[in-house]
């Protein structure tokens, strides 16, 4: 059998047949063997080269193992070779100096007689493989030999290359001014110390003046950039000395009367002691550049602008669908009450569930009505925790890690509890048919964050608490991790999710003051963290909202009087059949001027019932004020389904201004007359 001397098996048995049935047994599995005679001849074949060795034990008894020995400790550092030793069954222990023996070959793989060949066979293979993991470390110290001995060979080379590139430097000083130029840039040059100005003739070109001849300074600079970002540039120039640094981008006006926006780049030069010697650096002309970008923002915002109304036209179009063919059924047989109670039912459904989508649009736009309030939202996550684990399934384990000494935030609690809520939903979802553990961990922290971790947040730096729902899941690719809060943007299967839940939590924590961060990695999971601003006022009690339905139907007392401002017909129509089912005597008007024009009469109003958003020049919030001015005891309770500035939902949720949304039925019509107005009349 020809093998390489490395692979073969050395065998020393020379007792009775165990070495010519160890011949056989290593033949028929194809491993290559050779049975040596005794000791002295073994080692002389392990000086050859051999990948393992199979030796009785009353071989090393009977043997001079001082050549062995010998042989073992010579070994190089990569070499531990492995043996298999034959042994006799024992009763009790082994003689001391069969153990020693055993001890001293060191790498053994001892295995006692009676054995069979599968046995021996898979020990031989086994020791043979180690074995070969050993000649792949030796070549491995050989490479890293061959490796130094390149490294120095390369370290000659590079030390006479750099003598050679040191003679042409000024060369290539001739050749970076041209490749500066050819690429539109324009070189400049300070010396602290004397206050000598050098630049390259394109400097002055950028700033409309031809040849180079002209005088600059600090202030003759400053006095090209527009004065909106003068603070900008006054600062860069500022910050130079500490930090070695100049990094401007701003507008400038050239001598022709053109706005150009240009970039300053440059580094400072010190000496041993850290003082200045010169600042130098390179003047871009980035006007068109600006214009690209801008062109391609303009194409992403139609894009998004265009997913944005596909995907609610896709879903309010199913709803329409179920109301629409609804409605039409019921008025072909509207003597069917059965049929009809059950299509007006759907429509219903369908009408809340568009309800829902349309409140989850405003919360994605910051368009939603909030009610802030300062709390500790580690009493908001631990009350609704019963309803997470339900949410997260018993199947998959929901911890909850969270800081005992967090500070207080101001938020919407209801908006908070459905953020979080999102996020463990998703998170659960990412889990479905994951092998390993399924885990979903809430953490709440005090972080304070600098003004490098909040560059592109745009929010202030400084102390906040982050809110994180991290999972164990699927995760996100890195190509799609950047577009999961984009509304109707979903990487789940279809019929699964809308698209607009991360949506939602985005800009639920916007109007917050803060912003949402997502990190995850394919096959390892994901975590989404909402940073929200420290509140400096002392947390209060939630503020629920389970009384409200217990609050019984209320109708009008006799003569109550409802002025109502809305400008939409329809809205207005169903409006006034409400109130007047509800018993009230209705005051029609459609905007704030009509509405004005009845409270500075005499006929007797109890309520102002006004949308928000109305033409006119006066919106509803404006109206409640002069209505108050008007009438000081007035009650008032406005409507809305959509704020048309962010400051104005932010006022109108605090609580002194009652606000009901659309859509409405007439049951929380009647709820919120019965708040504003009050008593217990049925």
């Amino acid at each position: 059998m020809s093998a390489s001397p490395e692979e073969r098996v050395l065998i020393l048995a020379p007792r009775g047949r165990d070495a010519a049935v160890v011949e056989q047994v290593l033949h028929r599995s194809g491993i290559a063997n050779a049975v040596c005679a005794d000791v002295t001849e073994w080692v002389a074949c392990l000086q050859e080269g051999a990948g393992t060795a199979i030796v009785t034990e009353e071989a090393l008894a009977d043997g001079d193992l001082a050549a062995l020995s010998a042989w073992l400790d010579a070994q190089p550092p990569w070499s531990d070779f492995p043996f298999v030793v034959l042994a006799t069954r024992q009763a009790g222990p082994r003689a001391r100096g069969a153990a020693e023996s055993l001890k001293r070959l060191g790498n053994v793989v001892l295995l006692e007689r009676p054995i069979n060949a599968e046995t021996l066979t898979s020990a031989v293979l086994s020791s043979l493989r180690a074995r070969r993991r050993q000649y792949q470390a030796r070549e491995h110290l050989r490479e890293r030999e061959r490796a130094q001995e390149q490294l120095r060979l390369a370290n000659e080379e590079l030390e006479r290359r750099v003598a050679e590139r040191t003679r042409e430097l000024e060369a290539a000083h001739e050749t970076l001014a041209f490749a500066l130029d050819a690429a539109g840039m324009s070189s400049w040059d300070i010396d602290v110390s004397t206050g000598l100005h050098r630049r390259s003739p394109r400097f002055d070109a950028v700033f409309g003046y031809e040849g180079a001849g002209r005088a600059w300074d600090r202030e003759t600079f400053l006095d090209h950039v527009l004065q909106e970002d003068r603070g900008i540039a006054e600062a860069a120039f500022a910050g130079v000395v500490e930090t070695g640094k100049l990094d401007l981008e701003c507008r400038i006006r050239r001598a022709d009367g053109a706005v150009r926006w240009i970039a300053m780049r440059g580094q400072v030069k010190r000496d041993e002691a850290g003082r200045p010697l010169r600042v130098a650096g390179i003047l871009m002309d980035r006007t068109e550049q600006h214009v690209t970008e801008e062109a391609l923002r303009q194409a992403q915002k139609m894009e998004a602008i265009g997913q944005l109304t596909g995907g609610v036209a896709h879903d309010f179009n199913n709803l329409l669908t179920v109301i629409v063919g609804g409605l039409d059924m019921m008025l072909r047989r509207p003597d069917q009450t059965d049929r009809v109670k059950r299509l007006a039912e759907a429509a219903m459904g369908a009408a809340r569930r568009g309800e829902q989508l349309t409140q989850q649009l405003l919360a994605f736009s910051r368009r939603q009505m909030l009610r802030p309030q300062t709390l500790n939202p580690n009493r908001l996550l631990l009350d609704f925790r019963p309803l997470a684990e339900r949410a997260a399934t018993g199947a998959v384990e929901l911890a909850f890690d969270l800081d005992p000494a967090l500070d207080p935030i101001r938020i919407d609690p209801a908006q908070f509890e459905a953020a979080v809520l999102n996020l463990i939903v998703n998170a659960r979802d990412a889990l479905e048919g994951r092998d390993g553990p399924a885990r979903i961990t809430v953490t709440s922290r005090n972080v304070r964050l600098g003004t490098a971790a909040v560059a592109d947040k745009g929010v202030p730096p400084g102390p906040y608490v982050v809110i994180s729902v991290t999972d164990t899941g699927s995760g996100i690719p890195a190509d799609k991790l950047q577009r999961v809060f984009e509304p109707f943007f979903t990487t789940k299967e279809v019929g699964k999710g809308t698209g607009l839940g991360l949506s939602q939590v985005y800009g639920f924590t916007s109007s917050a003051k803060g912003f949402a961060q997502i990190e995850s990695e394919v096959d390892r999971g994901t975590t989404i963290s909402l940073y929200f601003p420290r509140s400096t006022d002392p947390a209060g009690e939630e503020i629920g909202t389970g009384a409200i339905g217990a609050i019984p139907l209320r109708r009008a007392g006799d003569g109550e009087t409802v002025l109502l401002v809305e400008d939409d017909e329809q809205v207005l129509g169903m409006a006034v059949e409400s109130l007047e089912e509800l018993r009230y005597r209705v005051i029609v008007t459609r905007n704030a001027a009509e509405a004005l024009e009845h409270l500075r009469g005499v006929e007797r109003i109890d309520i102002l019932f006004s949308d928000v958003v109305m033409p006119g020049g006066m919106n509803g919030s404006q109206l409640a004020a002069e209505a108050r001015r008007v009438r000081p005891d007035i009650k008032i309770l406005l409507t809305s389904g959509y704020v048309a500035n962010l400051d104005e939902g932010q006022v109108l949720g605090q609580g002194e201004l009652p606000v009901l949304n659309k859509p409405y039925r007439r049951d929380e019509l009647a709820r919120s007359l019965r708040l504003v107005l009050g008593g217990e009349r049925a």
